[in-house]
């Protein structure tokens, strides 16, 4: 059995899941272990693996997180494949419409009003119908995917309804929000990018 371990401490987001990406695609080893020191990337490394074919395990030892992805075993607790690393169904052919949401609130001057813009803006982009594809978070964004935010069910019922939503785990990480998320799944830079290339249209609030 094919071997091959990564040693990811310290590495920033998207690292861990490119360098698993390089391993997996170039060696195509039967097992590989990669060691990682925070939680958004051992959610996004255990997702990419579960795409790739792997069954993944993952262990907590102080503050290094162990993923072990083993060809033709049993899955435990491997997250939903995420977008941009092949689990996700390919969007259909016609306007794939992503928006990306990089504060919790729109424009500047008043932040109560700002506030309550970015929820009335979530609840009219059902009105894109099946053309919205993908949200993504980032930065202060994330605020919105955590309970307290005005926007969370919102996003709930936007994912409900087929659309997908992504959250930055560094992001999450940044603001002590990683175990605080009740929509969408934590991604990575690498589905970020992705993402904006299978888009046909982008909006940036």
């Amino acid at each position: 059995m094919s071997e091959t371990t990564l040693e990811c401490l310290g590495l920033p987001c998207p690292q861990p899941v490119l360098r698993c990406k390089d391993a997996v695609e170039g060696h195509s080893p039967d097992r590989i272990v990669v060691t990682v020191d925070n939680d958004a990337a051992r959610e996004n490394v255990s997702r990419f693996l579960g795409t790739r074919g792997y069954a993944v395990e993952t262990s907590l030892s102080g503050d290094t997180r162990v993923i072990i992805g083993t060809r033709g075993g049993t899955r435990t607790d491997t997250p939903a494949p995420g977008p941009g690393q092949g689990g996700e169904n390919a969007p259909a052919a016609g306007q794939r419409i992503l928006v990306f949401v990089s504060a919790d609130t729109i424009g500047s001057g008043d932040d109560g009003l700002g506030g309550r813009l970015m929820g009335n803006f979530l609840s009219t982009l059902k009105e894109m119908g099946c053309d919205l594809w993908r949200i993504i978070l980032v930065n202060g964004g994330v605020r919105l995917s955590v309970p307290g935010s005005p926007c969370l069910e919102q996003l709930q019922a936007l994912e409900a309804a087929g659309v997908s939503v992504l959250v930055c785990g560094t992001c999450l990480e940044h603001f002590g929000l990683t175990n605080n998320r009740r929509v969408g799944q934590t991604t990575n830079m690498l589905d970020v990018v992705t993402s904006f290339q299978l888009a046909t249209k982008t909006v940036h609030v």
